[in-house]
């Protein structure tokens, strides 16, 4: 009966497909997250840069849209479920991301508020980890040392200087996004999660619009492009993005979010007729190679330490 036996044991195919389709879905997700990021950037600039709508407006608009079709979305998958997930400081943290981005980009170009706003997210999930007792390479330092160089060098006063407001502003969104998103990880059910932190961030943004009421103005455009960014890049593309952080380590997350300032600096050249400057260029050189120095770093330690590991219990 060997035949019979053979036939009957669990083939290895499935699982080898598992574990390949797996990786590949969480990349292709990650892929749509990314650029779903790019085209926030796009729209919001978009938006403002036409002065088809106030600041204050778009983020109140952003943030609704955003809440009510995520709400209607997990409304049909199970009840009233979503209401009760999130929290009320990640909702305070997507607001404030959401509020500082809107209000940068009245005087920053598209690429050069993505880079800060990246840069500064890099910085964040990296001091984060120093904070929970990592213990960094010398590598890291000198690609965390070289990022910060870079930023730096893109907000030093000059002919090409961004403006420092904007860029204060664009820091503090990445600050508040690297946080969000380093509590997304590890999330069971992220579009729940996603819609219930939208829900709480919907009244900090109605405050903002109330307070600016005397300054608000929304043309039929302004309205639709915040829409789309509401609804589309960030309510699913959040969505998106915390299922992906499921499959992702805090390093790949942080790594996986590079391209972005050079996918919005492309998307701005094309689409809003910017200029691509030397100094955004050399910037971005410094800020992504810094932190991809940093992230290739820890990297090859966790391989070192791993070989160290496989090594110790070959001699046992």
């Amino acid at each position: 009966m060997p035949g019979i036996i053979e036939r009957m044991e669990p083939s290895p195919i499935k699982p080898r497909l598992d574990e390949q389709i797996r990786p590949l879905r969480i990349w292709l997700l990650t892929a749509v997250a990314m650029t779903a990021f790019a085209t926030n950037s796009i729209l919001c600039r978009m938006a403002l840069g036409a002065h088809a709508i106030d600041a204050a407006s778009f983020t109140a608009i952003r943030l609704a849209s955003g809440a009510l079709t995520l709400a209607m979305l997990t409304g049909f998958l199970r009840g009233n479920h979503a209401f009760s997930a999130g929290s009320w400081f990640s909702g305070f943290q997507l607001f404030v991301y959401a509020v500082a981005f809107s209000f940068a980009y009245l005087s920053l170009h598209a690429g050069t508020g993505a880079l800060i706003l990246f840069g500064s997210v890099q910085a964040t999930m990296i001091i984060s980890g120093l904070l929970s007792g990592e213990r960094p390479h010398a590598l890291q330092w000198a690609g965390l040392a070289i990022a910060l160089a870079g930023l730096v060098y893109l907000v030093f006063p000059g002919i090409a200087a961004p403006s420092l407001h904007g860029a204060l502003l664009m820091a503090l969104a990445g600050v508040a996004w690297g946080f969000y998103s380093l509590r997304g990880r590890g999330v069971k059910e992220p579009l729940y999660q996603t819609t219930g932190n939208f829900i709480r961030a919907v009244p900090f943004g109605l405050v903002v619009w109330a307070v600016s009421v005397q300054g608000v103005h929304a043309r039929p455009m302004g309205i639709l492009f915040a829409i789309l960014s509401g609804s589309l890049a960030s309510g699913m593309g959040y969505a998106i993005w915390y299922t992906a952080l499921r499959g992702l380590s805090s390093i790949r997350a942080a790594t996986v979010q590079l391209p972005v300032p050079v996918l919005t600096a492309f998307g701005g050249v094309i689409f809003l007729s910017e200029e691509f400057t030397l100094r955004l260029l050399i910037a971005s050189i410094l800020i992504l190679g810094g932190v991809a120095l940093t992230v290739v770093a820890k990297e090859l330690k966790a391989d070192k330490r791993s070989i160290g590991q496989t090594a110790k219990s070959g001699k046992k």
